[in-house]
């Protein structure tokens, strides 16, 4: 899906998705990544879902968001608690949703003003397509 560009340009922007992979400012993504407003895209070495730990999301945590929005590819998943534990314990919201939904809510928040990170995890792990 194609998006509209609008005055946030200034920051880094989700311009179009779909399940292959993101564009950031027109640049587009095809592996997991981390996104911020004001940092360029952080690679985030995550091959799948399945392969989360707590130091990918220390990762995130350095870059102290206020909240966190996780794409967890073509559907929803949720993270176990014991993975985001440092994250909630300072207060910071963890969300999951599928990758789709998560860039438009990452969009929402940025345009607010928010301080959110992006965390898309393209499952190069599973070549299934389910």
């Amino acid at each position: 899906m194609k998006l509209h560009a609008t005055a946030t340009q200034q920051y880094q922007t989700v311009t179009a998705y779909d399940d292959a992979g993101v564009e950031i400012n027109l640049v587009r993504f095809t592996a997991s990544l981390v996104v911020m407003p004001e940092l360029a895209p952080a690679s985030w070495p995550v091959a799948g879902f399945d392969q989360l730990s707590t130091e990918h999301f220390a990762q995130i945590d350095a870059a102290m968001p206020d909240v966190v929005i996780l794409g967890t590819g073509a559907r929803q998943r949720f993270v176990h608690p014991k993975l985001v534990a440092a994250l909630t314990a300072r207060r910071i919201g963890v969300e999951c949703m599928t990758n789709q939904a998560a860039c438009r809510t990452y969009n929402i928040l940025m345009a607010e003003g928010r301080k959110v990170a992006l965390a898309l995890i393209f499952d190069t792990a599973d070549t299934s397509g389910a």
